[in-house]
């Protein structure tokens, strides 16, 4: 999940990018082609040289080695403090360059959601008071004042809103697509992409800190007797069953994913041999005492649990992986309902 995220940010940031050269762009076009008074053009030049500075040195000397919202949130502030500086020399309010503002809004509705969108949008609200001309305190509370400030207004914070809204809708559309391409659809837990995907991270943390880790390989000992006997959606039960059991005695930083058919894996992160054993033992516990319901029967199951452990058994996933799977086989062939520790 922390990998899909940092990819998507990275995303987000290249079209960050691409909006910010569009505004410089936009403002070097209308330096060469309306051509402002010389000592205005020399202002724009040099808000111009700044702006552009400051995106390079975000984009290109790594002044932030890694993408975040608070990065994004400081471009966007940047942002905005460039258009008033420009605007203040080209017209102020009148200025031809004044909807610049919504690149503001649409960047930070894209990227930073509700809340920092509505922020932007009472910032570019001050700016515009402070760029009226001709309003003494007074008048700036007068209700010609309000409603001409009104009317120039309300198309940023339509676009605000509806662009806010439409962010939000793609985002939760994405979440829920990419939560079930990462679910096992029977049992609700981790399918083997999802699984890869949490344990790559865990992992790699384990290995740069020197943690410790474990993985149990969990196989159910008679779903094949289950299905023969008492039809399919029995053992779909069963199945369900056990994972439920399994989740209830993990901890909530413990990864659980199906890893096919009506075999188990989990990650154990921070745990070393001796806990790995406890918890396993637990699992093992649960799931034996704990009946599934079908048809007026109550039908039983068992599971043979395999452990390897990092960095005893393994100095990669695959191969922690593999040991526990040999220990798993070993619990099946020595009578089942076992938990096995691998050794060499």
């Amino acid at each position: 999940m922390h990998s899909i995220a940092k990819e998507e940010l990275r995303g987000v940031s290249r079209t960050v990018a691409e909006i910010e050269w569009l505004l410089l762009i936009l403002v070097l076009l209308y330096q060469f082609f309306d051509g402002p008074p010389p000592d205005d053009r020399l202002a724009i030049t040099t808000g111009l040289f700044f702006y552009a500075a400051f995106v390079m040195s975000f984009r290109y000397a790594n002044f932030y080695r890694d993408e975040s919202r608070v990065k994004i949130a400081i471009e966007t502030f940047g942002m905005l403090v460039f258009i008033t500086w420009v605007l203040w020399f080209t017209g102020k309010l009148y200025s031809p360059l004044a909807n610049l503002y919504l690149l503001v809004i649409i960047t930070s509705a894209l990227t930073l959601g509700k809340l920092a969108t509505m922020l932007e949008t009472a910032l570019i609200i001050a700016c515009f008071v402070l760029l009226g001309e001709h309003t003494t305190a007074d008048s700036r509370f007068s209700l010609a004042y309000v409603s001409g400030l009104a009317g120039q207004l309300a198309p940023m914070v339509l676009v605000a809103y509806i662009t806010t809204m439409f962010s939000a809708d793609i985002r939760y559309g994405l979440n829920q697509a990419r939560l079930l391409s990462e679910t096992d659809d029977l049992t609700g837990v981790y399918n083997m992409r999802g699984f890869s995907i949490a344990v790559d991270r865990l992992f790699a943390q384990a290995a740069r800190y020197r943690r410790p880790a474990s993985m149990l390989m969990i196989d159910s000992d008679n779903l094949k007797q289950i299905n023969d006997r008492n039809g399919h959606e029995a053992g779909n039960r069963m199945l369900k069953a056990v994972a439920k059991s399994i989740a209830n005695e993990l901890r909530n930083t413990d990864v659980l994913g199906r890893y096919g058919g009506d075999e188990f894996i989990v990650l154990l992160p921070e745990t070393p041999p001796e806990r790995a054993i406890d918890v396993a033992e637990r699992i093992r516990r649960a799931v034996e005492t704990t009946p599934t319901e079908h048809e007026g029967e109550r039908l039983m199951t068992s599971v043979s649990i395999g452990i390897a452990c990092y960095p005893e058994d393994g100095r990669s996933v695959d191969a922690i992986q593999a040991r526990a799977d040999r220990a798993m086989y070993l619990a099946k062939n020595g009578g089942r309902n076992k938990v096995v520790r691998f050794t060499p």
